[in-house]
């Protein structure tokens, strides 16, 4: 990785959601705030749980912004903001095998 990456300045906003599903209305709703994150360029990382890296904080304020934006009405969402380097130290396991972790996209940079 490149040293103009510093694993403190780049963030990950990680978007947690449970919402109601009974009725059709709800449905609609559930599914234009999944639409809406990811149009935005969140990923999924486990059900109800999409997750999106920033280049900034305030990049990641702007996403944040925009998620706060497309709240649903009803049902419960959590946003949380964490540096590359706290996201670095998840462990995560498929059954009982461990795997790298999430990939960070690939970023471009064009002067």
């Amino acid at each position: 990785m490149s040293e103009y990456f510093n694993k403190y300045q780049n963030m990950w906003v990680m978007v947690f959601y449970d919402l109601p599903m009974q009725t059709t209305p709800e449905k609609r709703r559930y599914l234009l705030f999944r639409k809406k994150l990811l149009k935005d360029g969140f990923r999924l990382f486990q059900f109800s749980i999409y997750m999106r890296h920033c280049a900034t904080r305030a990049n990641a304020e702007v996403h944040k912004k925009r998620v706060q934006a497309a709240l649903p009405e009803d049902g419960h969402v959590g946003i949380l903001t964490i540096t590359d380097r706290q996201f670095g130290n998840m462990e995560i396991y498929y059954g009982r095998q461990t795997v790298d972790g999430f990939q960070e996209p690939q970023q471009l940079e064009l002067f």
